[in-house]
C-alpha cells in the first residue's frame, strides 16, 4: 500500500513539528532550581490544565487508533471502561489524594515510607518502573505504527524503530529542560490537537455519506452496534468485569500510577488536586465517545456500501503481513488531502502526550524514591539532584525505546488487539500495588518484608495467568479482569502475614 500524502498534507505535518519545536523552546524557559520544582512544578499548576493533562495522558495513541477499531469490530461497550474509571476516580479523590497531600508527597510511593519504611517505598517505586516500562513501551510502539505508515507506507521493524526515535525526540524536547510544568502545558496543546482532529474526521465522515441520521442509527441498531452495556459473562468489557477487574485497574491507574497521579500532585492543594481528577474523567468520557462513534461510522462506510455509496474502498487491513487499524487504513486511503495530514498529526499528538508525561514520572520515582534516599547521608545539593533528574529522563527515554521494539514482536506473538494489549500489560504492576496499598490503608497489617513479597507475588500471579504461560499447560483463557482480581488478592493476602504496624500518620 502506497502513502497518499499530498504536498498539503506534508505542509501540515511539517507545520505541526515546527509548532512542537517553538513551543518546546518557549516552555523550556521555566526556571527550575530544584528536583521538586522539576517534578511538581512548585505546586502552582492551574487545576483545569492539570485535568486536561490527565486526560491527555490517559488518551494515548492506543485510544486514538484502537477506539475506532473496537467500535468497528464490536460496539460501544468500551465506553463502560470510562464509566468504571469515573467510579474509581471518586474513590481515589476521597481516599488516596488526601493522604498524598498530607505528607506533601512528590511521588505516590512516599506513602509507604510513612506507613512502613523507606525501603518499602523503594520496592514500590521499582515495581512502578518495571510495570510502566512495559505499558508505556507498548503505547510508544502503537504510536510509532502510525508514523511508520505515514513516512514509509509499511510497518517493518527498521521503519518502526525510526518512528519510535522520532516520537521520543519530540517527547524529550518538552520534558528534559522544563520538567513537569512543560509537560502539563504541552499536554494541553496536544489534547486540543488530537481532539480537534477527531472532530474533523467525524464531521467529514458523516457528511461524506449520502444518507440521513435516522438511516445510520437504524442500520447500526440492526447490527447490534449501539450496545452500551454487556450483561453476559463473556469477559472483555461486560458490566461484571467493569465493576471488578477494570475498576481495580482504574484505581491503580489514577491513584497508584505516578505517571497519572504526578499531575494531581502539582496542584496548589488537596482540594484542587481532587477537583482536577474529577474534571479529567468528565472531559475524558465525551472524548472516548467521539472516537468510538468514528468507529461506528467507519463500520457503515466499509460494511454497508449501499448506504455510504462507497464501492471501491480499500478494506485490506494487512500490510506486509501485519494488521493495521481500520482508522489508519481510512486516513491513508480515503481521506482528502489536508484533512489526512491533520488527522495524522492528531495521532502523533496523542502519542506524544502519553510519552512525555511518562518520562517525567519515571524520572521522579527513580530520583526521589530510590536515588535521593541512597545519597541522603552525603549531603548533595539540589543542583546535583536536578542534574540527576535530567539524566534519568534520558535514561528512561532509551529504555522505553527498547521496550517499544520488544512490544513490536510481543504483540505479533500474542496477536492481541491494540487496546487489550496496551491495557493488559499494565496489570503486572497494578495488581501488586493494589494489594499492598489496600493493606496499608485499610488494615494494620504488613511490614517491609511483606511489601516486597506481596509485590513479587502479585506480579508473578498476573504473569502466570497470561495466555502464553498458562496456555502451555491447560486449555483455558483467563480474562484480564480475573487477572487483576486474583493478582490483587494474592498481593493483599501476602501483606496479611506481616505483623501489625501502627500508623505513623
Amino acid at each position: 500500500m502506497q502513502s497518499n500524502f499530498s504536498t498539503l498534507d506534508w505542509m501540515i505535518f511539517a507545520s505541526y513539528f515546527l509548532m512542537l519545536i517553538l513551543t518546546s523552546v518557549i516552555l523550556s524557559q521555566n526556571k527550575v532550581k530544584t528536583s521538586r520544582d522539576y517534578f511538581t512544578g512548585g505546586n502552582t499548576m492551574p487545576m483545569l490544565a492539570v485535568a486536561i493533562s490527565v486526560l491527555a495522558t490517559s488518551q494515548s495513541a492506543a485510544t486514538f487508533l484502537g477506539g475506532p477499531e473496537y467500535a468497528y469490530k464490536n460496539d460501544l461497550t468500551f465506553l463502560g471502561f470510562y464509566a468504571s474509571a469515573f467510579l474509581a476516580v471518586i474513590f481515589v479523590s476521597k481516599v488516596l489524594v488526601p493522604r498524598f497531600y498530607e505528607i506533601n508527597a512528590i511521588t505516590v510511593y512516599e506513602y509507604l515510607e510513612h506507613r512502613y519504611t523507606e525501603t518499602s517505598k523503594r520496592y514500590a517505586g521499582i515495581m512502578f518502573l518495571v510495570g510502566r516500562l512495559f505499558a508505556s513501551g507498548a503505547r510508544l510502539y502503537i504510536g510509532a505504527l502510525a508514523i511508520s505508515m505515514i513516512l514509509f507506507s509499511d510497518i517493518i521493524a527498521s521503519h518502526v524503530a525510526i518512528s519510535i526515535a522520532i516520537l521520543m525526540l519530540g517527547a524529550l524536547a518538552y520534558t528534559y529542560f522544563g520538567g513537569v510544568k512543560s509537560v502539563i502545558l504541552s499536554d494541553v496543546i496536544q489534547a486540543v490537537t488530537y481532539i480537534g482532529a477527531g472532530v474533523a474526521v467525524l464531521v467529514y465522515l458523516y457528511y461524506s455519506m449520502n444518507t440521513d441520521f435516522s438511516t445510520l442509527m437504524s442500520t447500526l441498531s440492526e447490527n447490534n452496534k449501539l450496545k452500551l452495556v454487556d450483561f453476559s459473562f463473556s469477559g472483555g468489557f461486560t458490566i461484571w468485569t467493569l465493576l471488578t477487574g477494570w475498576f481495580l485497574l482504574n484505581i491503580a491507574a489514577y491513584g497508584l500510577d505516578q505517571d497519572m497521579t504526578q499531575r494531581v500532585l502539582t496542584c496548589k492543594n488537596e482540594k484542587e488536586g481532587r477537583k482536577s481528577l474529577i474534571y479529567s474523567i468528565l472531559f475524558t468520557l465525551p472524548v472516548a465517545f467521539l472516537f468510538l462513534v468514528i468507529g461506528l461510522l467507519l463500520y457503515i462506510f466499509y460494511q454497508h456500501p449501499e448506504i455510504s455509496g462507497i464501492t471501491a474502498a480499500c478494506v485490506d487491513q494487512n500490510v506486509d503481513g501485519q494488521s493495521v487499524t481500520i482508522f489508519m487504513l481510512y486516513i491513508l486511503n480515503e481521506m482528502p488531502e489536508g484533512l489526512r495530514g491533520l488527522v495524522t498529526v492528531g495521532a502523533i499528538a496523542a502519542a506524544l502526550s502519553s510519552t512525555n508525561s511518562v518520562l517525567s514520572a519515571m524520572a521522579s520515582v527513580a530520583v526521589e524514591d530510590i536515588y535521593r534516599p541512597w545519597l541522603a547521608k552525603e549531603g548533595r545539593d539540589e543542583a546535583h539532584f536536578l542534574k540527576a533528574s535530567r539524566v534519568m529522563v534520558l535514561t528512561f527515554a532509551l529504555l522505553l525505546c527498547g521496550m517499544a521494539m520488544i512490544s513490536f514482536y510481543w504483540q505479533q506473538y500474542t496477536e492481541l488487539p491494540l487496546l487489550n494489549f496496551a491495557l493488559g500489560v499494565m496489570a503486572f504492576a497494578y495488581a501488586a500495588l493494589l494489594g499492598v496499598y489496600g493493606a496499608a490503608i485499610f488494615t494494620n497489617r504488613g511490614n517491609e518484608q511483606t511489601v516486597l513479597w506481596a509485590l513479587i507475588g502479585g506480579f508473578l500471579t498476573v504473569l502466570v495467568l497470561q495466555p502464553y504461560v498458562i496456555g502451555n499447560f491447560i486449555d483455558v483463557k483467563v480474562d484480564f479482569a480475573v487477572m487483576m482480581i486474583v493478582g490483587t488478592f494474592v498481593s493483599f493476602t501476602i501483606m496479611m502475614f506481616g505483623r501489625e504496624k501502627v500508623f505513623n500518620l
